[in-house]
């Protein structure tokens, strides 16, 4: 076993998060580097499920134009290679978004096989950038590369975009609720 080492500031929250809602669950911190940030089971420790957990300071506040503030909740940026995403061993992936205007903390949980399919569909690059945007009416989307016209279509609850529509996995913590029985 390596030394002990902290958790970021994403896993911390993630963890607290299913520690303070699911009461009946472990979570687990791998002694090394294997993929899975957290490994969160049931009580007597029969089943899994695994999460890769990444973070991002909000965007909105140093990037963000003022006109869309008050609809959008947060906006996070991540760089993801497209080859440790389809090989990950992890689940899900929980793209942790803190809303620094308002104070908030949104999770995105989604399915690692998901978020590469709906990534490959929309950025065909090794190395994806990845923005995620939450909005104030609990929509979330893949952001990245949209006009300002389609900015304010978010903003407003008008944009339809199957591929880049996340809401799904908004908050969405019933991987880690089946467990929690």
């Amino acid at each position: 076993m390596k030394p002990l080492f902290a958790v970021h500031g994403g896993e911390y929250l993630v963890g607290s998060h299913i520690e303070k809602h699911f009461k009946r669950v472990n979570v687990w911190i791998p002694s090394r580097d294997t993929g899975i940030d957290l490994l969160v089971s049931d009580h007597r420790n029969r089943r899994t499920v695994s999460l890769q957990v990444k973070f991002s300071k909000d965007y909105l506040v140093t990037e963000g134009k003022p006109e869309f503030l008050k609809s959008l909740r947060a906006s996070g940026w991540w760089m993801i290679d497209r080859d440790k995403l389809r090989t990950s061993p992890s689940d899900f992936w929980v793209f942790v978004l803190f809303g620094f205007a308002g104070r908030t903390t949104d999770f995105v949980v989604v399915p690692r096989w998901e978020l590469a399919r709906r990534l490959q569909s929309l950025l065909q690059k090794k190395m994806i950038k990845s923005y995620l945007t939450v909005t104030e009416r609990d929509g979330c989307w893949e952001t990245r590369g949209l006009k300002d016209k389609d900015m304010r279509r978010i903003a407003d609850g008008e944009f339809r975009d199957a591929r880049r529509d996340l809401k799904a996995w908004l908050n969405n913590w019933r991987p880690v609720a089946r467990l929690n029985r």
